[in-house]
Order: structure tokens, then C-alpha cells, then sequence
């Protein structure tokens, strides 16, 4: 297999396993510093990790949320040199203020290479399955 295809892999499955423990260190350490994201439950792009983890606290704080596993499914990764783009479908269990549900999405994942070797996620975007 492809040693970039396999890079990426092992990336997707330490951020979306970070994410499913709610394991906030490892999960934002997938991130790069200037990292975008676009929820569709934001009415904004939040441009980067600081301010990704500082709405994470306020969810966690203001709402009670917690993650309480996610699963990962259809994966495909297309590479475009030192940039990947990781699709899936995710199934994720969360709870706010003690109450469980379960939400389905469809994520994209950009990931960059950086200078070390390492694949860092730069973008991503989550929209409602549907």
C-alpha cells in the first residue's frame, strides 16, 4: 500500500479515536495551529484550532457536552501531493447536559503534510447526513 495512503490513515484513526474518547489533548494535537472548520451547526468558519477549542469548552462548559463514542465509516482518502482529503460518514454518540443522542454526518478531513512527515489535519468540514 501507499506509504502517504497509510500516513493518512493512521492520522484519521488517532484524531477520530481522540474525538470518541473525548480525549481533547490528542484530539487537538491532530489539528495544525491555522487549521478552518466548518460545522453546520455554527453560523461561522472558526479559523483556527485556539478558536475551535475555545467553543469545545464552551459546549463543554455552557452545555455539558461530552462525547461518548463515535464510529467511522465509507472512508476514502484522495491524495493531491502533500495534501490528502479524508471523506466519511461518522456515527457519534454525544451527551448534552446528561442527555444522550446520536448524531450522523458526513465529514471532510484535509490533511498537510508538515516538515517533519507528519499529517496534520488543516480543514475540516461536517454536514448533516442526508
Amino acid at each position: 500500500m501507499n506509504c502517504a495512503i497509510d500516513g493518512v490513515t493512521a492520522a484519521a484513526d488517532r484524531l477520530v479515536g481522540a474525538f470518541g474518547r473525548h480525549d481533547v489533548e490528542a484530539y487537538f494535537a491532530a489539528f495544525a495551529e491555522d487549521a478552518t472548520f466548518i460545522f453546520h451547526n455554527l453560523d461561522r468558519v472558526l479559523t483556527s484550532r485556539d478558536a475551535y477549542r475555545a467553543e469545545w469548552r464552551l459546549w463543554e462548559e455552557r452545555d455539558g457536552f461530552r462525547v461518548l463514542g463515535c464510529r467511522s465509516s465509507e472512508q476514502r482518502i484522495q491524495l493531491a501531493g502533500g495534501t490528502a482529503i479524508f471523506t466519511h460518514r461518522v456515527e457519534t454518540q454525544v451527551e448534552f447536559g446528561g442527555e444522550p443522542m446520536e448524531t450522523e454526518e458526513r465529514e471532510t478531513i484535509v490533511f498537510q503534510q508538515d516538515q517533519h512527515g507528519a499529517w496534520l489535519a488543516v480543514h475540516e468540514h461536517l454536514s448533516k447526513a442526508g
